[in-house]
């Protein structure tokens, strides 16, 4: 199943004793492109602050109800280490968050996950004990790769003869919060389909300061390209059209 961060955007976050606040934008991470972090804004009942959540935490994919229920209570979101969501989130901090959480450091393991392709909720509390739970220091903390979604919303995607469009969303596997692909704005040069998809790990490059996507496809592909409507739409047979006319392999062969 399938859900755009544009409709994640504004969920209502729910703990097991009441609300959190709503989802601002995720953290994803440029190397694997997962959704690491929902961005929260509690500002209604903790003073304007924003809180990290994994989805770890999160009792069932979202759906279309805008709805994210997690496994925490308001006491532990409020207790949660302060990170501050303004500026680029640290290694050492998502040590802290993994450590008061309890949570496997999902860069440690060959997996999406550490260990596995999904972060299946976990039933311990904070303070548990786990040997899954992130250690207590690393030596050489790993270059930390998260990326904003609401940053990189405008991206420019430039293919090999001209620009195919910018980018207006992002579209994620609810099972295992991959981004799958980016929805591309043509319509500052084809008027007659205005949005397209665009696999996520297809980008040969990418140049962060001048915000722009390098991939290695053709407007006369993108043309091609079978029409975008919206998530609902998107089922198997439509992705294997999709890689088929970019000439690309299917994520899940």
């Amino acid at each position: 199943m399938f859900n755009s961060i544009s409709h994640l955007n504004g969920s209502k976050v729910s703990a097991t004793d009441g609300d959190i606040g709503s989802v601002k934008e995720v953290f994803f991470d440029d190397r694997s492109w997962a959704i690491r972090y929902l961005v929260v804004d509690a500002g209604t009942w903790l003073n304007d602050r924003l809180v990290l959540l994994s989805p770890y935490a999160v009792n069932q994919s979202p759906g279309t109800d805008q709805q994210v229920q997690v496994s925490l209570t308001r006491e532990q979101v409020q207790n949660s280490p302060n990170v501050n969501a303004h500026q680029p989130v640290s290694r050492q901090h998502e040590l802290e968050l993994s450590r008061y959480y309890q949570y496997p450091t999902y860069w440690d393991g060959d997996d999406l996950w550490a260990t596995g392709a999904r972060p299946f909720p976990l039933v311990m509390g904070v303070g548990a004990n786990d040997n899954r739970v992130a250690p207590a220091h690393h030596d050489k903390p790993a270059e930390v790769h998260l990326r904003s979604s609401a940053e990189v919303t405008g991206y420019e995607i430039q293919a090999v003869d001209e620009s195919i469009g910018q980018v207006m969303d992002f579209i994620f596997d609810t099972e295992t919060w991959a981004i799958r692909y980016l929805v591309v704005d043509t319509s500052s040069w084809w008027t007659l389909k205005s949005m397209v998809l665009i696999g996520m790990h297809w980008a040969d490059r990418i140049d962060w300061d001048s915000r722009k996507f390098h991939v290695n496809l053709t407007r006369e592909q993108v043309k091609t390209s079978p029409v975008f409507e919206d998530v609902s739409s998107i089922q198997r047979e439509y992705e294997m059209r999709l890689h088929q006319n970019y000439r690309r392999d299917g994520y899940w062969s």
